[in-house]
């Protein structure tokens, strides 16, 4: 069997955990819980299956056509993390390794439903932006044996941000009393454009032809929807957004209840905030700026050269940092922390995804 065919039960099996544990959420049903982990589970082994496998033939294709190359070297430079489609792929595993740790550490399944659907997002993404799945040549650029140690300890941070993420909006709702507060409407609109970029996502694979989905994303993203040609389906589009965001800011508040129903608490929600970010900021750090800074120097002969990417990811650890500092030195706490840990995660989105739709620069290749 192929590691493709691996990867796509994992990702339906992703998909169907994350609609279990919504109605895990709803129905408060034990069976329902433990159903939503064991279909979560038994993706995370078709996956690490599938990347294992992908990398035993990375490997095989990288010794054939590199036969004086070293095992050590081979199995560096071989490793399943050289594009856009395998490094989601892996921030899809790590997500799912830090929320299934954290699940069975605090015996709670409730941020499942939080979690997920970022897992979610992200495999729609890949099944519609039009990158190859085939195994290439790796490109100059990356020819490095800094390859794995950057792009791994680079995605376990962001994992770590997207649990973060997850945890820090459940308690925004958690501690939401009153529809106006600032608090409540910023989540709302969070989760709101993040459901509804979903949504849309998912129409835009349904109405794509297996040929179309070959083509790059910025061809076909959001142009069922948003960005159709026709004014019409456009304006259409944005008025159900909006009124879908009322929506959930009109009901959000029944998730309180939801949540307070499942033994929840505040105290825990920010326990996974801070500990996820304490255990991604110093891996994004180290991962993210201090090795890829060598390696591009290595490669372009400066460590810095504000790339799109460089900026955006200076920017993503600036927002983290400010975290960590109002945290530890201004006695942050409650609501300003978890803000910090929503807007940087929408800065990792940025980051990753963000400026290989509509910034170019010398990562460019991460968007193949």
């Amino acid at each position: 069997m192929s590691s493709s065919l691996f990867f796509d039960i994992s990702a339906g099996a992703y998909i169907a955990g994350m609609i279990v544990y919504v109605i895990y959420l709803v129905t408060k049903s034990k069976t329902v819980g433990l159903a939503a982990t064991s279909v979560t589970i038994f993706g995370f082994v078709c996956q690490t299956i599938a990347f294992l496998t992908r990398w035993s033939h990375s490997y095989d294709f990288w010794v054939a056509s590199n036969p004086t190359s070293g095992l050590v070297e081979s199995l560096l430079r071989a490793a399943p993390l050289r594009n856009l489609y395998e490094s989601l792929i892996f921030f899809v595993w790590s997500l799912i390794v830090i929320h299934l740790l954290i699940e069975f550490k605090y015996k709670n399944r409730s941020l499942g439903a939080f979690v997920t659907p970022v897992a979610a997002l992200a495999l729609l993404f890949i099944d519609i932006s039009g990158t190859t799945k085939e195994i290439q040549p790796l490109m100059p650029a990356l020819q490095s044996n800094w390859l794995l140690f950057h792009v791994l300890l680079a995605f376990l941070g962001y994992a770590a941000f997207g649990v973060s993420f997850g945890a820090a909006t459940a308690y925004i709702i958690m501690i939401t009393e009153s529809r106006k507060e600032k608090t409540y409407i910023f989540w709302s609109i969070i989760i709101g454009i993040f459901l509804v970029v979903l949504i849309a996502m998912g129409m835009d694979f349904l109405s794509l032809s297996a040929e179309e989905r070959k083509e790059l994303i910025q061809s076909h993203f959001l142009k069922t929807t948003f960005r159709s040609d026709s004014g019409g389906v456009a304006a259409a589009s944005y008025v159900i957004g909006i009124a879908a965001i009322y929506l959930i800011w009109q009901f959000g508040l029944g998730l309180k209840k939801v949540l307070g129903s499942l033994a929840v608490t505040p105290q825990m929600l920010e326990d996974i905030e801070y500990k996820s970010i304490a255990i991604g900021f110093p891996l994004f750090t180290i991962g993210g700026l201090i090795m890829g800074a060598i390696w591009a120097n290595s490669a372009w002969g400066k460590y810095w050269s504000w790339d799109p990417k460089e900026t955006w990811s200076l920017i993503t650890w600036f927002v983290y940092a400010l975290y960590i500092h109002a945290r530890f030195v201004a006695g942050w706490r409650g609501k300003r922390v978890a803000i910090l840990a929503v807007v940087g995660f929408v800065a990792v989105i940025f980051t990753y995804l963000g400026v290989n739709l509509v910034l170019s620069g010398l990562h460019s290749y991460g968007s193949g």
